[in-house]
């Protein structure tokens, strides 16, 4: 069961059930439930990252994984080391993360694009993100002749 616990009502419910399950002595999780990105948030995201790779000569994958997550925010993805018969370095998915972490991540990004004279338009400018979408388009359909 999700509670929002800023409405009152929830809330009361919410203890409730606590009471309930602690008074059965059951085993119980309790888990903080973070905004979830928006589905916008992740179009935008994945626009911009294949625009810096079509920009820089990328794949959508390696941008991704090697320039947003290990290079410009570690810091946000980075889960350490999965210790084994190898050691395999663990990063987060961009679906785990909640919006303000993704917000921030984000921005990184678009400053890490200034860096190399790369703009990367805001979400707001629709315009400009119409044109990634209609270039990434053409890009592909010659590159599937």
């Amino acid at each position: 069961m999700i509670f929002n616990t800023q409405i009152p009502i929830q809330r009361e419910k919410a203890i409730e059930r606590f009471n309930y399950l602690i008074n059965k002595k059951k085993r119980i999780a309790i888990v903080d439930k973070k905004p979830k990105r928006s589905i916008a948030q992740n179009s935008y995201l994945h626009l911009i990252l294949s625009w810096f790779g079509l920009h820089f000569g990328y794949t959508l994958e390696e941008v991704k994984q090697e320039i947003f997550k290990k290079h410009v925010n570690p810091d946000i993805f980075y889960l350490g080391d999965k210790e084994g018969i190898v050691t395999i370095d663990q990063w987060k998915s961009t679906a785990d993360c909640d919006s303000g972490e993704l917000t921030t991540a984000i921005e990184r990004f678009r400053n890490f694009s200034a860096e190399f004279d790369l703009y990367l338009a805001e979400p707001s400018d629709l315009a400009t993100l119409q044109h990634y979408e209609n270039e990434l388009s053409t890009h592909q359909a010659k590159v599937h002749l």
